[in-house]
């Protein structure tokens, strides 16, 4: 259950803070004083879109704390500690926002994304809009109604998902099945260039190997001339260099200089002949041989022919190869995957006929529930004569489809013997409020939720309407703590605990303030609401009278 909220710099609130107890909570306050406000500020910290413009005038950033008793709720604690967040019996959610439009959320302590906000909010707390019975007059919020009432939203998000899944494959064997004469052109193609490609079995580096092969052999008799004129240079310079050192060696007196001297002259001389026998080795394996000659420019012509066909440079041909059979390899595995797809759509196809079967019978089961149900509440509403009826239309296509296999409608007929017609047709705005507001008491002492929160859900009702619906909400909190804004008499007096917010101003801003009221200021408050502005004796003992009652 709810039991603190903390509210700074937001709207027209500078500082507020509030407890709560369980039972039911009433908040009034004269029009445009800001009832709403705490409501929007707790919607913040459940994840909702935040508004800049929201924040007090003068002030950088707004900011709203909420504290929850979660001892009695196993399955938000549940979600808290599958995150590690879970911090004894209280959850402790914040939300920050900055007038440069940032916004920061906190679970516990720690920052938290909006949407596990959102989630974690569904655990904790239900909030019945004043435009709710707008809202019902959508088919999807029907549906969820009765979804909700039933209590199989886990089988509901199951199916969704199954037919998701099947209409996810459902398009990718559609496309590659569409694509299948223009793949198998591709794959005959493929294999053709795969085949040329392996036949000319270009291995890496052999380009090089025979442009070189090639560069030589066309050369070879100018290569062979050169070589042996530098044999013969080498063989004079060795000549040359043995001469000299014979000289130095002659020399009567060794002198430092003159060791060098024939210490160089011995190492030239050795190289000299070390580089003699290279080229006389380079000689020897020089050959003139046309044929090989032929050969190796034949392989050259029919690499680079190959490679001007697929426009690009002849040593990107082992690369095209080994891309052109991954890519023929892949339309292989397109054949294998269109198998695989038509047996993946036959078993989410027979998955979701289980579950829309299922989920079908129960809904059959909670329609009839809700129908009783809510028909108990209309007669106390003064609609008895109303029928209110729930059809579950079978769709035109059997194909799986994300909300089941029927469409949910709610339908009413207000006067005796006609036939029930959706509720944009017939409902009228004061019997749509009443429709609207049975339903949702209904279903909200079927939820598991500990909180519920109805602003203004009492639009369109008065007189002793008025009262049945105080009763209405005050039964429902025996079993669920109830927050309800209102501005009828009839329903504040039937509160456990009441609230009041006020405005006041000065020169330079406005300010709303949030009180709880005790015997006394809560008589004069339900003498306001009854009377207006002038307070009577006469509206003082009415308002004492109907306190009595229901505390009674």
């Amino acid at each position: 259950m709810l039991t603190h909220i903390s509210i700074s710099q937001y709207t027209i609130v500078d500082t507020l803070d509030m407890e709560f107890r369980d039972g039911m909570t009433v908040i009034t306050g004269e029009t445009g004083a800001g009832k709403s406000i705490m409501l929007d500020a707790l919607g913040l910290c459940l994840g909702d879109r935040a508004d800049p413009k929201a924040i007090r005038h003068g002030s950088d950033r707004a900011e709203v704390t909420a504290c929850f008793d979660i001892s009695g709720n196993p399955a938000a604690a549940a979600w808290l500690r599958t995150r590690d967040l879970l911090c004894g019996e209280d959850c402790l959610l914040r939300r920050v926002v900055t007038s440069e439009g940032r916004s920061r959320a906190y679970i516990n302590g720690s920052a938290s994304t909006l949407q596990d906000c959102s989630e974690l909010g569904e655990l904790l707390i239900d909030i019945h809009s004043q435009h709710a019975h707008q809202s019902l007059l959508r088919k999807a919020f029907q549906r969820n109604m009765l979804d909700t009432f039933a209590g199989h939203q886990t089988l509901a998000r199951g199916l969704e998902q199954t037919a998701s899944d099947w209409l996810r494959a459902k398009r990718e064997l559609a496309l590659l099945t569409s694509a299948r004469d223009e793949q198998t052109a591709r794959a005959q193609l493929l294999a053709y260039q795969v085949d040329e490609l392996e036949q000319l079995s270009l291995q890496a580096g052999e380009l090089d190997e025979l442009e070189q092969d090639q560069q030589q052999l066309a050369n070879a008799e100018d290569i062979l001339r050169g070589a042996h004129q530098a044999l013969e240079i080498c063989e004079q310079q060795a000549g040359g260099a043995r001469q000299a050192l014979n000289l130095i060696k002659g020399e009567a007196h060794s002198t430092r200089t003159a060791d060098n001297a024939r210490e160089l002259l011995e190492s030239a001389s050795i190289q000299l002949d070390e580089a003699r026998s290279e080229i006389q080795r380079y000689i020897d394996s020089v050959e003139i041989d046309p044929q090989r000659l032929a050969d190796v420019e034949k392989r050259l012509e029919h690499i680079h022919d190959i490679a001007r066909k697929h426009r690009i440079k002849p040593h990107q041909l082992p690369e095209l190869a080994s891309d052109l059979q991954a890519e023929l390899e892949g339309l292989a595995q397109g054949d294998q995957r269109i198998g695989e797809l038509e047996q993946t759509l036959a078993s989410l196809a027979l998955h979701y006929a289980e579950e829309a079967a299922s989920l079908s019978k129960k809904r059959t089961k909670a329609a009839k529930s809700l129908i009783t149900k809510a028909g108990e509440v209309l007669k106390t509403l003064a609609m008895g004569e109303c029928c209110f009826e729930i059809a579950l239309l079978p769709r035109e296509t059997a194909e799986p489809h994300p909300q089941g296999a029927e469409d949910v409608e709610f339908l009413i007929s207000t006067n005796p013997g006609a036939p029930p017609q959706p509720l944009a047709k017939i409902a009228s705005g004061g019997e749509l409020s009443r429709i609207s507001l049975a339903i949702q008491v209904v279903t909200a002492s079927d939820g598991t939720l500990p909180s519920m929160v109805f602003d203004e859900v009492d639009v369109g009702i008065g007189g002793a309407v008025a009262e049945v619906v105080g009763r209405l909400l005050r039964a429902l909190a025996k079993d669920t703590q109830v927050l309800c804004v209102t501005h009828l008499a009839q329903v504040a007096a039937q509160g456990h605990q009441h609230l009041q917010v006020t405005k006041t101003s000065d020169k330079h801003a406005a300010f709303t303030r949030m009180y709880t009221l005790e015997e006394q200021e809560r008589t004069r408050e339900i003498a306001r609401m009854l009377g207006g502005v002038k307070i009577t004796e006469q509206s003082l003992a009415h308002a004492r009278e109907m306190l009595e009652d229901a505390a009674a």
